[in-house]
Protein backbone atom coordinates (compact mmCIF):
# COMPACT_ATOMS: atom_id res chain seq x y z
CA UNK A 1 0.00 0.00 0.00
CA UNK A 2 1.33 3.56 -0.82
CA UNK A 3 -0.37 6.30 0.67
CA UNK A 4 1.18 9.23 2.65
CA UNK A 5 2.86 8.66 5.46
CA UNK A 6 0.53 10.26 8.62
CA UNK A 7 3.54 12.49 10.32
CA UNK A 8 1.86 11.15 14.05
CA UNK A 9 0.70 7.65 12.97
CA UNK A 10 0.43 6.83 16.92
CA UNK A 11 0.01 9.83 18.30
CA UNK A 12 -3.59 8.77 20.36
CA UNK A 13 -2.51 5.90 21.57
CA UNK A 14 -1.82 6.61 24.96
CA UNK A 15 -1.56 4.28 28.13
CA UNK A 16 -5.32 4.60 28.15
CA UNK A 17 -6.19 3.92 24.89
CA UNK A 18 -3.70 0.80 24.57
CA UNK A 19 -5.64 -0.79 27.82
CA UNK A 20 -8.75 0.48 26.13
CA UNK A 21 -8.21 -1.37 23.08
CA UNK A 22 -7.06 -4.45 24.66
CA UNK A 23 -10.20 -4.71 27.00
CA UNK A 24 -12.29 -4.35 23.93
CA UNK A 25 -10.64 -7.06 22.00
CA UNK A 26 -11.37 -9.51 25.12
CA UNK A 27 -8.25 -9.44 26.89
CA UNK A 28 -7.94 -8.57 30.48
CA UNK A 29 -4.91 -6.61 31.40
CA UNK A 30 -3.94 -5.53 34.75
CA UNK A 31 -3.49 -2.07 34.19
CA UNK A 32 0.76 -2.24 33.59
CA UNK A 33 1.65 -1.22 30.44
CA UNK A 34 5.39 -1.31 29.25
CA UNK A 35 6.63 -0.19 25.76
CA UNK A 36 8.80 -2.28 23.79
CA UNK A 37 11.60 -1.35 21.08
CA UNK A 38 9.86 -0.75 17.91
CA UNK A 39 9.50 2.20 15.56
CA UNK A 40 6.77 0.85 12.08
CA UNK A 41 4.22 -0.25 14.62
CA UNK A 42 3.71 0.12 18.27
CA UNK A 43 4.32 -3.02 20.66
CA UNK A 44 3.50 -2.97 24.00
CA UNK A 45 3.78 -5.52 27.17
CA UNK A 46 1.02 -5.89 28.82
CA UNK A 47 0.52 -6.83 32.67
CA UNK A 48 -1.40 -10.58 33.37
CA UNK A 49 -4.08 -11.88 31.10
CA UNK A 50 -5.52 -15.48 31.69
CA UNK A 51 -2.52 -15.63 34.11
CA UNK A 52 0.43 -14.66 31.67
CA UNK A 53 1.76 -11.32 30.25
CA UNK A 54 0.63 -10.46 26.80
CA UNK A 55 2.04 -8.51 24.06
CA UNK A 56 0.17 -6.31 21.78
CA UNK A 57 0.99 -4.94 18.71
CA UNK A 58 -0.60 -1.56 17.33
CA UNK A 59 -0.21 -1.58 13.07
CA UNK A 60 0.77 1.42 11.82
CA UNK A 61 -2.29 2.97 9.15
CA UNK A 62 -1.62 2.19 5.73
CA UNK A 63 1.74 0.11 5.56
CA UNK A 64 -0.37 -3.17 5.25
CA UNK A 65 -3.59 -4.23 4.02
CA UNK A 66 -6.13 -6.40 6.12
CA UNK A 67 -5.74 -9.42 4.21
CA UNK A 68 -1.68 -9.07 4.36
CA UNK A 69 -1.91 -8.80 7.88
CA UNK A 70 -3.91 -12.01 8.19
CA UNK A 71 -1.78 -13.49 5.56
CA UNK A 72 1.08 -13.71 8.08
CA UNK A 73 -1.14 -14.56 10.95
CA UNK A 74 -2.40 -17.45 9.14
CA UNK A 75 1.48 -18.14 8.42
CA UNK A 76 3.13 -17.58 11.65
CA UNK A 77 -0.09 -20.10 13.02
CA UNK A 78 0.67 -22.57 10.64
CA UNK A 79 4.10 -22.90 11.16
CA UNK A 80 3.39 -23.11 15.58
CA UNK A 81 0.59 -25.48 14.57
CA UNK A 82 4.15 -27.73 12.58
CA UNK A 83 5.68 -27.01 16.29
CA UNK A 84 8.33 -24.62 14.55
CA UNK A 85 9.10 -21.88 17.13
CA UNK A 86 7.69 -18.71 16.09
CA UNK A 87 5.44 -16.57 18.58
CA UNK A 88 1.80 -16.41 16.51
CA UNK A 89 -1.19 -14.61 17.19
CA UNK A 90 -4.08 -15.41 19.75
CA UNK A 91 -7.54 -15.44 19.00
CA UNK A 92 -9.32 -12.12 19.37
CA UNK A 93 -12.89 -13.24 19.25
CA UNK A 94 -12.88 -14.83 15.89
CA UNK A 95 -10.01 -13.30 14.42
CA UNK A 96 -6.37 -12.76 15.46
CA UNK A 97 -6.67 -8.81 14.05
CA UNK A 98 -8.73 -6.63 16.19
CA UNK A 99 -10.28 -3.68 15.13
CA UNK A 100 -11.36 -0.58 16.96
CA UNK A 101 -12.00 3.21 15.57
CA UNK A 102 -8.33 4.07 13.59
CA UNK A 103 -6.80 1.15 15.77
CA UNK A 104 -5.40 -2.28 13.89
CA UNK A 105 -3.94 -4.48 16.51
CA UNK A 106 -2.85 -8.06 17.48
CA UNK A 107 -1.95 -9.98 20.46
CA UNK A 108 0.67 -12.59 21.04
CA UNK A 109 2.28 -14.17 24.56
CA UNK A 110 5.27 -12.94 25.88
CA UNK A 111 7.90 -15.25 24.78
CA UNK A 112 10.18 -15.46 26.98
CA UNK A 113 14.82 -15.84 25.51
CA UNK A 114 17.65 -13.69 25.26
CA UNK A 115 19.69 -12.21 22.80
CA UNK A 116 21.14 -15.05 20.43
CA UNK A 117 25.24 -15.92 20.42
CA UNK A 118 25.69 -17.74 17.27
CA UNK A 119 29.51 -17.98 18.61
CA UNK A 120 28.52 -20.71 20.66
CA UNK A 121 29.02 -24.80 19.71
CA UNK A 122 26.39 -25.67 17.79
CA UNK A 123 24.15 -22.48 17.27
CA UNK A 124 24.14 -21.68 13.98
CA UNK A 125 23.45 -25.31 13.15
CA UNK A 126 20.59 -25.01 15.43
CA UNK A 127 19.73 -22.00 13.64
CA UNK A 128 19.83 -23.36 10.32
CA UNK A 129 17.80 -26.68 11.15
CA UNK A 130 15.02 -24.51 12.20
CA UNK A 131 14.88 -21.97 9.37
CA UNK A 132 15.07 -25.30 7.43
CA UNK A 133 11.64 -26.45 8.64
CA UNK A 134 10.41 -22.75 7.99
CA UNK A 135 11.25 -23.18 4.59
CA UNK A 136 10.37 -26.78 4.61
CA UNK A 137 6.47 -25.21 5.24
CA UNK A 138 7.09 -21.70 3.45
CA UNK A 139 7.62 -23.98 0.30
CA UNK A 140 4.26 -25.47 0.40
CA UNK A 141 3.11 -22.47 -1.55
CA UNK A 142 3.12 -18.29 -2.04
CA UNK A 143 1.17 -15.79 -0.52
CA UNK A 144 -1.41 -14.33 -2.19
CA UNK A 145 -1.76 -11.09 -0.61
CA UNK A 146 1.87 -10.30 0.80
CA UNK A 147 4.39 -9.23 -1.15
CA UNK A 148 7.32 -10.28 -3.55
CA UNK A 149 11.05 -9.39 -3.04
CA UNK A 150 11.17 -8.03 -6.47
CA UNK A 151 10.37 -4.58 -8.48
CA UNK A 152 10.87 -1.66 -6.59
CA UNK A 153 11.42 -3.32 -3.09
CA UNK A 154 14.98 -4.15 -5.11
CA UNK A 155 16.31 -0.49 -4.02
CA UNK A 156 14.55 1.93 -7.28
CA UNK A 157 11.49 3.12 -4.73
CA UNK A 158 14.35 3.75 -1.68
CA UNK A 159 16.93 6.01 -4.31
CA UNK A 160 13.44 7.84 -5.25
CA UNK A 161 12.66 8.32 -1.78
CA UNK A 162 15.76 9.55 -0.20
CA UNK A 163 16.56 12.27 -3.40
CA UNK A 164 13.02 13.27 -2.72
CA UNK A 165 13.32 13.50 1.50
CA UNK A 166 15.10 16.50 1.51
CA UNK A 167 17.73 14.51 4.12
CA UNK A 168 20.39 14.26 1.82
CA UNK A 169 23.12 17.26 1.99
CA UNK A 170 23.77 18.95 -1.40
CA UNK A 171 27.10 18.30 -1.47
CA UNK A 172 26.00 14.58 -1.31
CA UNK A 173 23.25 14.79 -3.96
CA UNK A 174 25.15 13.63 -7.00
CA UNK A 175 27.08 11.29 -5.49
CA UNK A 176 24.26 9.67 -4.34
CA UNK A 177 22.68 9.53 -7.49
CA UNK A 178 25.46 8.30 -9.32
CA UNK A 179 26.21 5.51 -6.97
CA UNK A 180 22.71 4.71 -6.50
CA UNK A 181 21.96 4.28 -9.85
CA UNK A 182 25.39 1.96 -10.31
CA UNK A 183 24.03 -0.54 -7.06
CA UNK A 184 20.96 -0.52 -8.71
CA UNK A 185 21.99 -1.66 -12.25
CA UNK A 186 24.05 -4.96 -10.27
CA UNK A 187 20.66 -5.34 -8.81
CA UNK A 188 18.64 -5.55 -11.92
CA UNK A 189 21.68 -7.77 -13.65
CA UNK A 190 21.08 -10.87 -10.47
CA UNK A 191 17.47 -10.76 -11.67
CA UNK A 192 16.70 -12.04 -8.62
CA UNK A 193 13.11 -11.94 -9.40
CA UNK A 194 13.55 -14.82 -11.28
CA UNK A 195 14.83 -17.12 -8.47
CA UNK A 196 11.95 -19.78 -7.20
CA UNK A 197 10.18 -18.10 -4.50
CA UNK A 198 8.80 -19.67 -1.33
CA UNK A 199 7.09 -17.74 1.68
CA UNK A 200 9.95 -16.44 3.84
CA UNK A 201 10.41 -14.42 6.97
CA UNK A 202 11.56 -11.69 5.72
CA UNK A 203 13.18 -9.64 8.07
CA UNK A 204 15.50 -12.31 9.28
CA UNK A 205 18.39 -10.87 11.89
CA UNK A 206 19.77 -11.33 15.06
CA UNK A 207 16.76 -8.90 16.26
CA UNK A 208 14.06 -10.76 15.78
CA UNK A 209 14.92 -13.92 17.19
CA UNK A 210 14.80 -14.79 20.91
CA UNK A 211 16.97 -17.54 22.27
CA UNK A 212 15.28 -20.14 24.36
CA UNK A 213 16.98 -23.46 26.28
CA UNK A 214 15.97 -25.16 23.11
CA UNK A 215 17.05 -22.66 20.31
CA UNK A 216 15.89 -20.39 18.44
CA UNK A 217 12.81 -18.63 18.82
CA UNK A 218 11.25 -16.64 15.83
CA UNK A 219 9.45 -13.51 16.46
CA UNK A 220 7.77 -10.67 14.06
CA UNK A 221 7.06 -11.34 10.71
CA UNK A 222 5.60 -8.08 9.38
CA UNK A 223 7.87 -8.70 6.90
CA UNK A 224 6.87 -11.83 5.49
CA UNK A 225 6.86 -12.15 1.60
CA UNK A 226 7.95 -14.37 -0.98
CA UNK A 227 11.45 -14.80 -2.14
CA UNK A 228 14.37 -16.74 -2.80
CA UNK A 229 15.46 -18.59 0.47
CA UNK A 230 19.17 -16.97 1.05
CA UNK A 231 17.04 -13.66 1.88
CA UNK A 232 16.39 -15.59 5.48
CA UNK A 233 19.98 -16.94 5.53
CA UNK A 234 23.07 -14.32 4.65
CA UNK A 235 22.63 -11.82 7.60
CA UNK A 236 23.89 -14.76 10.19
CA UNK A 237 26.97 -15.16 7.80
CA UNK A 238 29.73 -12.01 8.85
CA UNK A 239 33.83 -11.86 8.94
CA UNK A 240 36.48 -12.88 6.39
CA UNK A 241 36.09 -15.58 3.80
CA UNK A 242 37.56 -18.25 5.82
CA UNK A 243 34.98 -17.76 8.92
CA UNK A 244 32.17 -16.99 6.40
CA UNK A 245 32.93 -20.50 4.56
CA UNK A 246 32.87 -22.12 8.04
CA UNK A 247 29.72 -20.06 8.90
CA UNK A 248 27.99 -21.10 5.11
CA UNK A 249 28.78 -24.42 6.59
CA UNK A 250 27.66 -24.87 10.06
CA UNK A 251 23.93 -22.97 9.10
CA UNK A 252 23.67 -25.54 5.81
CA UNK A 253 24.21 -28.54 7.94
CA UNK A 254 21.07 -28.12 9.91
CA UNK A 255 19.76 -26.43 6.99
CA UNK A 256 19.48 -28.91 4.72
CA UNK A 257 17.90 -31.81 7.16
CA UNK A 258 14.98 -30.33 6.22
CA UNK A 259 15.04 -28.45 3.36
CA UNK A 260 16.80 -28.28 -0.86
CA UNK A 261 19.40 -25.07 -0.37
CA UNK A 262 19.65 -23.95 -4.10
CA UNK A 263 23.42 -23.06 -3.43
CA UNK A 264 23.21 -20.76 -7.06
CA UNK A 265 21.19 -18.17 -4.62
CA UNK A 266 24.83 -17.34 -2.66
CA UNK A 267 25.67 -15.25 -5.43
CA UNK A 268 22.88 -13.02 -4.61
CA UNK A 269 24.30 -12.16 -1.02
CA UNK A 270 26.22 -9.04 -1.98
CA UNK A 271 23.71 -8.15 -3.99
CA UNK A 272 20.67 -8.39 -1.15
CA UNK A 273 23.23 -6.43 0.77
CA UNK A 274 23.52 -3.80 -1.06
CA UNK A 275 19.41 -4.02 -1.46
CA UNK A 276 19.10 -3.72 2.16
CA UNK A 277 21.86 -0.53 2.47
CA UNK A 278 19.77 0.99 0.15
CA UNK A 279 16.07 0.62 1.91
CA UNK A 280 17.27 0.85 5.10
CA UNK A 281 17.97 4.84 4.60
CA UNK A 282 15.03 4.75 2.55
CA UNK A 283 12.83 3.63 5.30
CA UNK A 284 14.28 6.14 7.82
CA UNK A 285 14.18 9.09 5.77
CA UNK A 286 10.32 8.12 4.95
CA UNK A 287 9.60 7.59 8.44
CA UNK A 288 11.30 11.04 9.94
CA UNK A 289 8.18 12.95 10.77
CA UNK A 290 7.29 10.36 13.33
CA UNK A 291 8.68 11.46 16.22
CA UNK A 292 9.63 7.86 16.94
CA UNK A 293 12.78 7.80 14.54
CA UNK A 294 14.71 11.14 15.35
CA UNK A 295 14.53 9.75 19.44
CA UNK A 296 15.97 6.52 17.68
CA UNK A 297 18.10 7.74 15.16
CA UNK A 298 19.37 11.39 16.00
CA UNK A 299 22.55 10.74 13.43
CA UNK A 300 20.42 10.37 10.59
CA UNK A 301 20.13 14.33 10.02
CA UNK A 302 23.81 14.62 10.16
CA UNK A 303 25.80 15.32 7.05
CA UNK A 304 28.36 12.69 8.58
CA UNK A 305 26.16 10.10 8.39
CA UNK A 306 25.23 10.54 4.34
CA UNK A 307 29.07 10.99 3.85
CA UNK A 308 29.42 7.81 5.68
CA UNK A 309 26.10 6.41 3.85
CA UNK A 310 27.29 7.02 0.14
CA UNK A 311 30.72 5.83 0.52
CA UNK A 312 29.07 2.43 2.29
CA UNK A 313 27.08 2.42 -1.10
CA UNK A 314 30.47 3.41 -2.92
CA UNK A 315 32.72 0.39 -1.40
CA UNK A 316 29.33 -2.17 -1.79
CA UNK A 317 29.45 -1.13 -4.97
CA UNK A 318 32.75 -1.90 -5.81
CA UNK A 319 32.14 -4.91 -4.49
CA UNK A 320 29.52 -6.36 -6.99
CA UNK A 321 32.25 -4.57 -9.57
CA UNK A 322 34.97 -6.95 -8.77
CA UNK A 323 32.03 -10.02 -8.45
CA UNK A 324 30.85 -9.01 -11.86
CA UNK A 325 34.23 -9.69 -12.89
CA UNK A 326 35.08 -13.00 -12.23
Amino acid sequence: MNTRPDPRPFAALTPDAVLDAAEAAGLEPDGHVFALNSYENRVYRLGRHAGAPVVVKFYRAGRWSDAQILEEHAFATELAAAEIPVVAPLKLGDSTLFHSPGIRMAAFPLQPGGAPDLDKPEARELLGRTLGRIHACGALRTFEFRDSLRGERLGSRARTTVLASGQLPSHMRESYARISTELLSHIDAADIAAERRIRLHGDCHLGNILWSPSGPVFVDLDDCLNGPAIQDLWMFVAGNPDEQRRQWSEILAGYERFATFEYSQLRLVEVLRAVRMLNHAAWIAERWADPAFPRAFPWFGEARFWEQHVNDLAEQAAVLDGLSAL
